[in-house]
């Protein structure tokens, strides 16, 4: 059973649960949230906002979607193919072009399916592994007009994050190919899970690890972020597709639409926003959020610029 939302629901936003199907066929579980007292006959901007790598539309999007709705947005989370209560099977499954297809399909879904959006002006919030693969959407839907990135992090680039020689690398590419056959002999692949069932009652209550490790857990592993469809990691075999797949490779493609990159001056994670920001041509823009760090901008009001995104989007969703 869920745990539910991280952050509870303002008592002047409407949160509508709906689906909506991706260009596979797979059926995709979002929530809608908007202002009870825009009117139903007018036309809006909406945003798009996807949740970090693993993560659910209970976690950090309820939060960013609840405050954008407020100002005057209508805001669509959504849980990723194979994750959450969307649709998929095998679970946990990986796919960067899965994960980016889904922000195209809820552009679908919103300017079909939802009268009062104005499918003219569709941004995106990326949080996390969301925010490169909703790059990599942007660089071919032109129909989203703006994104807005946070805590950027580009889970393609596997050979970066682990820095693996070319020795390492076949290593690894060997160990997957071997995984197949015997996920295939099994019936199923293997799945290791990051997080716990059950979390744990306070943050001085986790096991000692790295320090990345210890961040993911502040977040994922406590109530403070914790949802059971949230587990953490995907099936092994997963990286395979990463290391097909640059998320970043046609960034430059997205201008003349803006690029906003949000990101702590303290987060483990800055290189990645600091590279797409080069990769990209402009309009961009970087906010640095001074004492940020990594997971901040998961669902820290005290962190979250919110004045800025809703600057940023007012302005270029016009």
């Amino acid at each position: 059973m869920a745990y539910g939302y991280i952050e509870d629901l303002d008592q002047n936003v409407q949160r509508d649960h709906v689906s909506f199907t991706n260009r596979f066929g797979i059926k995709l579980a979002g929530d809608l949230y908007y202002s009870k007292d825009i009117d139903l006959r007018g036309s809006y901007p909406a945003l798009i906002i996807g949740a970090p790598y693993g993560g659910t539309k209970e976690q950090g999007p309820c939060v960013y979607a609840g405050e954008m709705a407020k100002r005057g947005f209508v805001s669509m989370t959504f849980d990723q193919a194979f994750m959450g209560e969307s649709d998929g099977f095998p679970r946990h499954v990986s796919s960067p072009e899965l994960f980016a297809e889904s922000f195209s399909a809820a552009v679908d879904y919103l300017g079909i399916q939802v009268p009062f959006v104005d499918r003219e002006r569709i941004g995106v919030i990326g949080i996390c592994g969301s925010a490169g693969f909703s790059l990599m959407a942007a660089s071919v839907d032109t129909r989203i007009k703006a994104i807005a990135t946070a805590s950027l992090y580009d889970i393609t680039d596997i050979r970066g994050m682990m820095k693996l020689d070319k020795k390492q690398l076949d290593e690894m590419k060997d160990e997957l190919g071997r995984r197949r056959w015997e996920d295939y002999a099994n019936g199923q692949p293997e799945y290791k899970p990051s997080f716990p069932d059950k979390p744990y009652p306070s943050v001085d209550a986790l096991p000692k690890t790295d320090p990345i490790t210890n961040e993911w857990n502040r977040f994922y592993a406590v109530p403070r972020g914790f949802h059971a469809n949230a587990r953490g990691n995907f099936t092994t075999t997963s990286q395979l597709s990463m290391l097909q797949v640059d998320a970043l490779a046609h960034i430059d493609e997205i201008s003349p639409r803006p690029i906003l990159f949000v990101f702590g001056d303290i987060a483990h994670s800055r290189a990645f926003s600091e590279r797409a920001y080069g990769l990209a041509n402009d309009p961009k823009e970087k906010y640095i959020v001074k004492g940020a760090e990594h997971i901040d901008l998961y669902d820290n009001r005290k962190f979250i610029p919110f004045d800025k995104l809703e600057d940023f989007f007012t302005t270029n969703l016009k």
